[in-house]
């Protein structure tokens, strides 16, 4: 299987560096007039599929969204999930998932296998350090998907941990940013991405990380074009993907008012293309 990092570079030189979410919250779910149950919830991911599929480079369903209907909401996204990737639509799970051995490794095998759930690539958390990843980094490999790794988000709460120091000496985000550059060492376009706040006034050295950097907080949150090159270097913004949820969802409901904002935002950060 061609690996994550090659299909995600081919998908983003096809429909230019644009990573749409799908977040179906209580208060968007009523803007588009829909109920808070999961018909509504069904209607909203729907929409948003026939919306993104095959013109975007990638897809981040919300899980915790799904999640709060419980069994009911998780086959509502195994749906969404199916039809993207049958429409060769790459998907990304935002979910967030961080433990430690078995643990760890049955969460990779959901959201990584072949299960109902399986997606190209996962959001995890290094944060009980970066070898607890070990489970989903070694099942992302053998099966040609992909991981990004929290680094620097933007919540003003994560620099508690992230700014910190190492024994090293390193910033704890730049010790993230770090192995994931060894992962993705001899490979033109890494799997192993980074999660890196696009409203952040300073971000950890990127220049050697050799994959996907998944910038959210462009549009409602305050980032865009400018936010992004004023913390990613010029010869790294190829590898930029950034991340609009509620700004590409403020402009439905219907399926073509959410088509005409992705198109106005790839053109927007078309100068991520390099």
């Amino acid at each position: 299987m061609t690996a994550f990092g090659a299909r995600l570079q081919h998908a983003m030189r096809q429909f230019g560096p644009l990573c749409a979410g799908i977040d179906p919250h209580p208060p968007l779910l009523e803007a588009w007039g829909l109920s808070d149950d999961v018909a509504g919830l069904a209607t909203f991911t729907e929409r948003c599929v026939e919306a993104f599929a095959g013109s975007v480079a990638l897809v981040k369903p919300q899980v915790a969204f799904f999640e709060a209907y419980g069994s009911a909401g998780f086959a509502v996204l195994e749906r969404a999930v199916a039809d993207l990737r049958a429409a060769g639509t790459l998907v990304v799970a935002d979910a967030k998932r961080g433990d430690i051995g078995s643990t760890m490794a049955a969460y990779a095998r959901a959201w990584l296998g072949d299960g109902p759930l399986g997606v190209d690539a996962l959001t995890v958390s290094p944060y009980l350090g970066f070898g607890s990843l070990a489970p989903a980094l070694d099942l992302a490999e053998r099966n040609g998907r992909g991981l990004f790794v929290l680094a620097a988000t933007s919540n003003p709460e994560g620099a508690q941990i992230q700014r910190a120091r190492g024994v090293d000496g390193r910033g704890i985000a730049q010790t993230m940013v770090d192995e994931c550059a060894r992962h993705n060492a001899g490979h033109d376009f890494g799997s192993i991405g980074v999660v890196v706040g696009a409203t952040l006034t300073e971000a950890p050295d990127l220049s050697a990380l050799g994959g996907p950097i998944l910038m959210p907080g462009v549009g409602a949150q305050g980032g865009g074009a400018e936010s992004i090159r004023a913390i990613v270097p010029e010869a790294v913004l190829p590898l930029v993907l950034p991340n609009v949820s509620r700004e590409v969802l403020a402009a439905g409901p219907t399926v073509a008012a959410l088509r005409d904002k992705v198109s106005a935002l790839q053109a927007d950060f078309a100068f991520l293309r390099g």
